[in-house]
């Protein structure tokens, strides 16, 4: 340690009070976080790009410091998608601090990377007052059975008005209009469903139609979203 001239002729003061950092909420203990390797916690976050043309939803489960599991969730350009695989691969064994300091060459991945550090260490997780956390694998459940991201997508004009694209169970493949043509339910296959009969040995067309679904209520149906034929 080197130190000025000004400082060496300084006489030494005793320090006096001794001040823990604040205490964080984590895996159902009290901790007073001083090295990376105190911090454990389960959390997600979302981040976005700089010209805020996509997103990414980033799952962490950290034990000790360690990255044990990721989930690697993202909307927008190609480019995007295929980082959010190379992201998958470096983030899993490395610290929070080192996963911070790695370019996960997407912006909205390090964007959500730094979010979630932020949660982390400050204790805002999900695991925060379970006991001992939550298992590694914890992750996969955000999926469902058909290891699929929930996704939402919607369009709409004043035109013609809304159309369901894609819910939480599957693709939309038609809506279900009332008398004042509005929306009372719809129609949807499970894709993630669909493929695992097909694994089992279902053929495509039968595995389709026992992945169909449908909710609220099917009185007249307007056929998919762009190219309609109203069987009214």
């Amino acid at each position: 340690m080197i130190y000025t001239k000004e400082v060496e002729m300084m006489c030494p003061v005793a320090k006096g009070a001794k001040h823990e950092p604040a205490p964080i909420p984590e895996e159902g203990k009290w901790v007073h976080a001083k090295q990376i390797g105190d911090i454990s916690g389960f959390t997600h976050g979302i981040g976005w790009c700089a010209p805020q043309q996509g997103a990414c939803k980033l799952t962490l489960n950290v034990k000790e410091g360690v990255i044990q599991e990721a989930l690697v969730e993202t909307i927008g350009c190609s480019g995007m998608t295929h980082s959010a695989a190379m992201a998958a691969e470096i983030l899993q064994g490395k610290t929070i601090l080192e996963a911070l300091n790695t370019d996960l060459v997407c912006d909205a991945i390090n964007t959500a990377m730094r979010e979630l550090f932020l949660q982390i260490v400050y204790g805002r997780t999900q695991s925060a007052f379970s006991d001992d956390g939550l298992a590694v694998g914890a992750g996969l459940e955000d999926l469902g059975k058909g290891l699929r991201s929930q996704v939402g997508t919607m369009y709409a004009t004043k035109e013609k008005g809304v159309r369901y694209l894609e819910m939480a169970e599957g693709y939309v493949t038609g809506i279900a209009l009332d008398e004042n043509d509005e929306v009372i339910g719809y129609q949807f296959v499970s894709l993630g469903k669909m493929t695992d009969f097909i694994k089992q040995g279902l053929e495509p067309n039968e595995a389709w139609e026992k992945a169909k679904g449908q909710y609220g209520l099917i009185k007249w149906l307007c056929l998919n979203h762009m190219k309609e034929e109203s069987t009214r």
